[in-house]
């Protein structure tokens, strides 16, 4: 299947293999041939896109298979979205798969990867993980290795409903627990629920995590984006949509911001879920990383009706052990673990394994040993900056292992393309936004600054490249 509509642009006439022998739902096969086209060079660096409507006649789908490939490729770093423009083939987006390879293999490593949202791979407790893995598989009765409870192994459930209430002021029940594979499978089946009892639009932070917006609308609902600012989520604009009774934030820690939601703000956000009859689905995806405050607890505990809390081990272990969990009202539970709405499980084995890794005090060590290097690491990456660049302003760097540098008289896209040449891989604020949601959002000139996967030995090269970017782009705008 072609898009052969002539056009200006040089993204007009490429040919995309979208057969049903590709494998996967139109909207994969279309990010997958986008992405191909990309990696092959035959979509040159800052080629521009057709419309989402033009390209959807032309493939002759829905306008929503084209906007959920578009939005995959600007989350993994093909593409650039901009306010008012096209959206665009990002610079050095083919650069990501070396000579001959096949697309999705040998991508990009950069020396310097500043990307947010990855903690440190390198401190994966292998050997401690390894042992509670080999004592799971040596223990486990021969009834726990056939097929697993559907809500998780109520062991774990009791192990995390303990771990919430001491650890996040939560209110959890054990039956009110379920075990996913993470926040993603965990949104995904609320998301489900919601539809199935009626629901059919959800409200998401903007900026925020783009994968949240894709898995609302993969499960049949219409994302809908609304303004975060310095106290967190706009409660009173989310009250002007009377037809969005549920909404995804995250309240410890804003992705990408790093805004704490305000008080007074997490009382107007429970208020209306209350008065809605609604659902909030608080993203507790970082809590744990707390540096210069003290831990703020979950909103659940406050609102434990209306409140579902999802977590997971991506950032205080590895996105790798695919397990996360969620902390539902009771009336929501059961359809959690439905065959219509509920997902698989995680496997039995690493779930016994988690529960011997909690049991034995290993995570709390764990979480412990990583708040120190975390801050040791945060605190490095502050006083190179400062050193690099005086007077250079950062915030959200309180909490997690990101910050944000917004830029005064320097284009943050430019500099993203400058850094990659050296080298060094960072994002916008603005590559979080969901643009088209909001009718075009304004451009702002903000970088977000990830550490969490840096070591602290590439820290003073990591900031020298990227200042000398930030000089460089500059430099070029002052000449002009």
């Amino acid at each position: 299947m072609t898009a052969d509509r002539e056009r200006t642009g040089p993204a007009w006439g490429t040919f995309l293999e979208l057969e049903p022998s590709a494998g996967g739902p139109l909207h994969t096969r279309l990010t997958r041939a986008l992405r191909t086209a990309v990696t092959s060079g035959r979509l040159a660096a800052g080629s521009a896109l057709p419309a989402s409507r033009a390209l959807a006649a032309d493939l002759r789908c829905s306008r929503w298979v084209v906007t959920e490939a578009y939005a995959q490729l600007v989350a993994e770093g093909y593409f650039e979205a901009r306010s008012g423009s096209a959206t665009r083939v990002r610079a050095h987006a083919g650069a990501s798969v070396r000579g001959d390879a096949r697309a999705g293999e040998d991508r990009w490593t950069p020396r310097f990867d500043l990307l947010p949202g990855v903690p440190d791979l390198r401190a994966f407790p292998r050997k401690r993980w390894a042992d509670m893995v080999r004592a799971a598989t040596t223990e486990l009765t021969w009834d726990e290795l056939g097929y697993p409870d559907a809500a998780g192994l109520p062991r774990l459930r009791r192990q995390l409903a303990s771990y919430l209430v001491r650890g996040r002021g939560a209110r959890v029940e054990t039956g009110q627990l379920v075990v996913c594979a993470g926040t993603l499978d965990g949104v995904m089946r609320l998301c489900r629920a919601l539809r199935a009892a009626g629901h059919t639009r959800v409200a998401v932070e903007d900026p925020g995590w783009t994968q949240l917006r894709l898995t609302v609308a993969a499960a049949g609902l219409t994302p809908v984006a609304t303004p975060v600012d310095e106290h967190g989520l706009r409660v009173d604009v989310l009250r002007g949509t009377p037809d969005v009774r549920a909404v995804i934030v995250a309240p410890a820690h804003q992705f990408p911001t790093g805004v704490v939601l305000s008080p007074a703000r997490r009382a107007e956000l429970a208020d209306w879920a209350r008065e809605v009859d609604g659902l909030v689905m608080e993203d507790d995806y970082d809590a744990e990383f707390r540096y210069d405050r003290h831990p703020v607890g979950a909103l659940q505990g406050v609102a434990p009706d209306h409140v579902a809390l999802l977590g997971s081990l991506s950032k205080t272990l590895s996105p790798a052990v695919r397990l996360g969990w969620i902390a539902a009202p009771e009336r929501w539970t059961a359809a959690l673990t439905s065959k219509d709405t509920g997902g698989t499980p995680p496997p039995v084995i690493d779930q016994d394994a988690f529960t011997r890794f909690v049991s034995s005090g290993s995570y709390d060590r764990h979480l412990r040993a990583s708040r120190l290097r975390y801050k040791r690491r945060r605190d490095h990456l502050l006083h190179e900056l400062a050193a690099r660049l005086p007077g250079q302003a950062v915030s959200g760097a309180a909490a997690g292992f990101h910050l944000l540098l917004p830029l005064k008289d320097c284009p943050a896209d430019a500099v993203v393309e400058e850094a990659a040449r050296a080298d060094v891989r960072l994002a916008r604020l603005d590559d979080y936004r969901a643009t088209e949601a909001t009718g075009g959002t304004p451009a702002t000139s903000t970088l977000v600054v990830g550490y969490g996967n840096l070591t602290d030995q590439a820290v003073p090269g990591a900031v020298q490249r990227l200042a000398h970017a930030i000089a460089h782009v500059r430099a070029g705008a002052r000449g002009h």
